[in-house]
């Protein structure tokens, strides 16, 4: 196997990994979550996170990214991408450069956040509810 195609089904793998320990890890739903970025994105691919309000429509947010990319434009970017796709209903903002806040807002009701797909690989990607 050339190492060009092993280093992609590499990636494909971690990101498969990382979805499926997403979604096994869902927790319940909060008012306000936190995504961490760390590292450099070793190749271009797309990160793709879930937001589910209780009771309300689920949205599918894709980002693509760049090979090379940092945590804080990464950062930038998938807050760029939440924004756009949520609307009025939610304030999304980076914190620290590397972090991005998303907060319901007035009558938006608790929401789950899932990482449902990355084929990015060399980003760490943590998120926590808060």
């Amino acid at each position: 196997m050339s190492s060009k195609r092993f280093k992609s089904v590499s990636a494909l793998a971690a990101g498969l990994l990382l979805a499926v320990g997403a979604s096994i890890t869902q927790a319940e739903p909060a008012a306000k979550w936190r995504i961490q970025f760390d590292d450099y994105t070793s190749n271009d691919g797309t990160i793709t996170f879930h937001v589910a309000p209780d009771g309300g429509t689920a949205v599918d947010v894709e980002t693509k990214i760049k090979k090379g990319t940092g945590a804080s434009t990464v950062a930038r970017s998938v807050k760029d991408s939440l924004k756009a796709s949520l609307g009025k209903g939610y304030d999304v903002e980076t914190d620290d450069g590397q972090d991005v806040v998303i907060r319901a807002v007035s009558k938006t009701p608790k929401f789950d956040l899932t990482l449902t797909g990355s084929t990015v690989a060399g980003l760490s990607v943590r998120f926590k509810k808060e």
